[in-house]
């Protein structure tokens, strides 16, 4: 008998063990959530250029150069450029007529948003015009402080900046109203912590900034699904961290149509399993070979799954470690590590929600929240094999 209670408590226990240690990491990044205060207003003398990287954007592709063109910055200093790549529709000829400069692309063997990304920054290094370069996607609206943001960091010596990236349509359904939450609690609350510890708040893939001279020393070669965390491990491992600009926002469409949103899920987050499975070990290499609390970290972000996997996984605790308690009485410690969990994933979440700006309606929402969970795991129990940049369809008329 006593064997068989052993043997219970050793799998619970190997069950509660990455959870904690995952709940543990929300945990400490909730607490060190707070404001992070604002360096100093930059010199405006930086110049910039915009990079929209489209692919059949012709839906949208007018109102993204429309809100770029009213940033806050000199005009004769930062450029809008739009690389309509492999596009077989209007997005060049609209993107011209708002007033953006337009780069076209063609490639039947190279596609993918890395390419069109790699090709945007080798222009602009020849050109020798910009100091900087910013990726807004192009289904996206950004703040008018955007460059300010950037500048200013650039000049306290940052080479590398990313923006809060959040939703542009968060009163679409309850849907989009947990995606905003989620997007506060992963990009607000898990970024300031970091930034509050020196770390890299790594590329969001929207809304982040790279100087020419970085780009010159890490070179860009990213071309997986998630290009931007990619791009991001790239400068951890060369020793840079990406700095968080918390006051400046670009803020993208999420798509509220179940099925859109399960193809953008899966190649998410199909594209950061890859990753973790090719350079988690790299990044804990470089963290005891050069002593780096930045690759260590990085390695973190990625070995933490899906909010809604650990919620999943602390469920299953908390049930199995209560039907062992049935038999097992003495096993109690077990259930109150799961509860203990699931009161840091609750404070996680509802951080995130008080960030995120949704109000009572996103609270009252978050009763969608075990639904959505399901769906998500469902999702991402689906394989999407696919390699291409397929653009996700937008419900914008």
């Amino acid at each position: 008998m006593r064997m068989v209670e052993l043997s219970v408590d050793g799998i619970l226990l190997l069950l509660a063990l990455p959870v904690a240690l995952c709940c543990a990491y929300l945990g400490l990044a909730t607490l060190l959530s707070g404001r992070i205060a604002m360096p100093r207003p930059s010199a405006r003398s930086l110049r910039f250029d915009v990079i929209v990287p489209a692919h059949n954007e012709a839906a949208v592709i007018a109102c993204c150069v429309a809100s770029l063109r009213r940033l806050d910055w000199p005009a004769d200093r930062f450029r809008v450029t739009v690389i309509a790549d492999n596009c077989n529709d209007l997005t060049a000829e609209i993107a011209r007529a708002a007033g953006a400069r337009v780069l076209l692309r063609r490639d039947s063997c190279r596609r993918g948003k890395g390419h069109a990304l790699q090709f945007a920054f080798r222009s602009s290094c020849r050109e020798q015009w910009a100091d900087a370069v910013v990726v807004v996607d192009a289904d996206s609206e950004v703040s008018g402080n955007l460059l300010e943001a950037c500048a200013a960091r650039i000049e306290r010596g940052a080479a590398a900046v990313q923006v809060h990236y959040g939703v542009l349509n968060p009163a679409a359904s309850w849907r989009t109203r947990l995606l905003t939450i989620a997007q506060a609690a992963f990009h607000i609350v898990r970024s300031r912590a970091r930034e509050r510890l020196h770390l890299s708040c790594g590329i969001r893939g929207n809304g982040w900034c790279v100087t020419h001279a970085l780009l010159r020393k890490v070179p860009y070669e990213a071309f997986t699904l998630a290009e931007d965390v990619e791009y991001g491990l790239d400068l951890g491992l060369a020793g840079y961290r990406v700095q968080y600009a918390g006051e400046a926002s670009v803020l993208g469409e999420m798509v509220s149509n179940p099925r859109n949103a399960r193809r953008q899920r899966q190649r998410w987050e199909g594209g950061r399993f890859a990753l973790r499975r090719l350079r988690t070990l790299q990044l804990l290499r470089a963290t005891v070979r050069k002593r780096s609390a930045v690759c260590f970290d990085l390695a973190l972000d990625l070995l933490v799954p899906p909010l809604a996997q650990i919620a999943l996984m602390t469920t299953a605790l908390i049930v199995g470690a209560a039907i062992a308690l049935w038999w097992y009485p003495r096993l109690t410690t077990l259930l109150w590590l799961g509860l203990a969990c699931a009161a840091v994933l609750s404070l996680y979440v509802l951080r995130g929600w008080q960030l995120s700006g949704t109000g009572a309606r996103g609270l009252a929402d978050l009763a969608h929240a075990p639904a959505f969970v399901l769906w998500k795991v469902v999702t991402l129990a689906r394989r999407d094999d696919s390699r291409e940049w397929e653009r996700t369809e937008r419900e914008r008329p």
